[in-house]
């Protein structure tokens, strides 16, 4: 059943999940029809957004995050607050399909009244995210939601794309996994704002320990991201609800300095300045892509590329310029 842009503003409005979830799927579809439906969406629900504090949660794979969005997530919801969760689930570079089994994974957060879970697939979108995220949130914000919870698709280089989109980036490591350097690669401890060590216990505990103290000593290398603001590194497990109170109050007291020093909306800002031209790239491609001398031009010098006739770099840049510049 399709619905108006009316319906779907009202239901979103309302907090109807069911309706909250079909908004989110038209603004995901890439086909044309659902683009101008889903363009004049978004535009009706900017009055009613940006409420909400949004939090990056990265962390290798087994780090639990899952575990610890459901168990924090119910924290916050404690706090008479609402929760969504935005699971960025992998695509397969094969078949493009996703697992997406987050809703799975959070059972009892699912459950909840004041949660809402939706997994989305990267597919293929590089930076941790899926390319309508920053739009999905937008949504959930719209819908009354107060904290907005971004489980990545795990750790990296690329993770950049999360720290751009969210006010609060939280980083989950664990000890023993083989992980300390990827730990402290500068990329990720640049843009961390909090670390939680999680799957402490007591046989682990003095590892814990030295791990917060290497991570400390890794902070001082790097240039502050945030003046006054030492990154906190909090000991824990998520399993056993350990923890979880001191993160939340963290992110409070680092979403109050940032207010304070005007830091907060100077940070939005950008963030939509940065959307904004990542917009504009998507569009400019696929607006030439229509014209069939561009599509066979542009199969042709990705061909070149992937065949290494020449650099990928070099193709990519006599394609833009042969449709640029011409007279």
């Amino acid at each position: 059943m399709k619905f108006s842009t009316e319906e779907l503003l009202a239901g979103i409005r309302s907090g109807n999940k069911r309706l909250i979830a079909k908004a989110i799927t038209l603004v995901e579809s890439k086909k044309a029809e659902h683009r101008q439906q889903a363009e004049d969406l978004l535009k009706q629900i900017m009055p009613f957004t940006g409420n909400s504090i949004r939090v990056g949660i990265t962390g290798v794979p087994g780090a639990g995050k899952s575990t610890f969005i459901e168990n924090f997530g119910r924290l916050v919801i404690a706090q008479g607050k609402k929760v969504a969760v935005l699971a960025i689930d992998p695509s397969s570079s094969i078949n493009k399909g996703s697992i997406l089994g987050d809703k799975t994974r959070m059972e009892e957060l699912s459950r909840e009244e004041n949660a809402f879970i939706r997994p989305s697939p990267s597919s293929g979108f590089l930076g941790g995210v899926a390319n309508t995220t920053f739009e999905t949130m937008m949504i959930c914000e719209a819908a009354g939601y107060d904290y907005i919870l971004i489980e990545t698709v795990g750790v990296g280089q690329s993770e950049v794309l999360v720290a751009d989109i969210t006010d609060v980036f939280l980083f989950l490591k664990i000890i023993g996994g083989g992980d300390e350097l990827q730990g402290i690669k500068r990329g990720i401890m640049e843009m961390v704002d909090v670390i939680f060590i999680n799957k402490v216990e007591k046989d682990n505990l003095q590892k814990a320990k030295n791990t917060r103290l290497e991570l400390k000593r890794a902070l001082d290398f790097i240039p502050p991201k945030e003046k006054d603001w030492k990154v906190p590194v909090v000991l824990g497990s998520a399993l056993h609800n350990e923890g979880l109170q001191d993160v939340y109050e963290k992110i409070d007291d680092f979403i109050t300095l940032k207010k304070k020093t005007d830091r907060f909306n100077d940070v939005r800002t950008r963030q939509s300045e940065k959307r904004f031209e990542c917009w504009v790239q998507e569009y400019i491609l696929s607006m030439m892509k229509r014209d069939n001398s561009v599509e066979e031009a542009y199969i042709q010098h990705k061909k070149n590329a992937s065949a290494l006739i020449s650099n990928p770099s070099t193709e990519a840049k006599l394609f833009v310029e042969k449709f640029l510049f011409k007279d």
